[in-house]
């Protein structure tokens, strides 16, 4: 099936501000940034999946290591059918199959229980040699936020997935430079990522706008066609914390984690119909 993908990343932005602000709080600043990233892997480029059978064997696999995006990945696999998209109103509510941060065992078609920064990945990683040794053709991808990236346990797994030449594996970097605490250069500073990743092993992509759908989609084929190569690959995203919300983007690191009142969210919701 062809999707537009500019369309399925706008339907994902708007249902993320809208589930987020019915809840009234969340991750809204690190969910807007990756909702390019969403769109392109669920709509484009992620290979025999189906909603109608979430754990086909030998299918592709997403791994949100950053975990508190999970209200974007839930508005991705509802827009691509997982389950109704009326089950975004229920995100972190009590009962809900749609908690704040991703579950395995609670959503149809999240992949890994993802929160505790760091485990994500290494998971993806441990997913890729388990697709290499089972010889399924499976590519696992993986995204991981900059202020993650200051986690050990992101590079012990980063120089095993090269040493194991996951050439299987692609992993993208949210670049969005903002942290729970401030930016990502004040609190501890991951410059130069790219040359870090090389160093270990990687093949680097970079995208310097990875809120352009375009260019994310470029980025990401470009990626695959490194299968083969016998190195995993790190796409860098260079985002805005807050990408498609005006209110979101001007709270700077405060939008973290955030109440986010109906009013600022009905303003950017009109302004992406107006955009469409």
């Amino acid at each position: 099936m062809n999707y537009d993908l500019k369309t399925a990343a706008r339907e994902i932005r708007c249902d993320v501000i809208r589930s987020i602000a019915h809840l009234g709080v969340g991750h809204i600043g690190g969910c807007l940034s990756v909702v390019e990233l969403l769109a392109v892997l669920y709509f484009e480029a992620m290979e025999n999946i189906d909603p109608k059978d979430p754990k086909k064997p030998g299918r592709d696999r997403f791994v949100c290591s950053k975990g508190h995006a999970g209200p974007t990945v839930y508005a991705a696999l509802a827009n691509r059918g997982y389950f109704d998209k009326e089950l975004l109103l229920t995100l972190n509510q009590g009962g809900t199959n749609l908690p704040s941060h991703c579950d395995m065992n609670r959503t149809p078609g999240v992949d890994m229980t993802t929160g505790s920064l760091g485990q994500g990945f290494s998971c993806a990683v441990g997913a890729a040699l388990g697709a290499k040794l089972a010889k399924d053709g499976a590519r696992v991808y993986t995204l991981i936020g900059d202020g993650e990236c200051q986690e050990g346990q992101i590079w012990e797994a980063a120089m095993f997935a090269a040493a194991k030449k996951l050439d299987n594996l692609i992993g993208f970097v949210d670049y969005n430079k903002l942290q729970i605490d401030g930016p990502v250069a004040a609190v501890n500073d991951v410059a130069p990522l790219g040359d870090k990743w090389a160093a270990f092993g990687w093949k680097v992509i970079e995208v310097a706008d990875g809120n352009d759908v375009s260019a994310v989609s470029a980025a990401v084929k470009q990626a695959k066609d490194n299968l083969g190569s016998g190195k995993p690959t790190m796409v860098i995203l260079h985002t805005v914390k807050g990408c498609g919300m005006q209110w979101a983007v001007d709270l700077g690191a405060g939008n973290h984690n955030v109440a986010v009142p109906m009013e600022a969210a009905e303003t950017a919701l009109r302004a992406l119909r107006e955009e469409a």
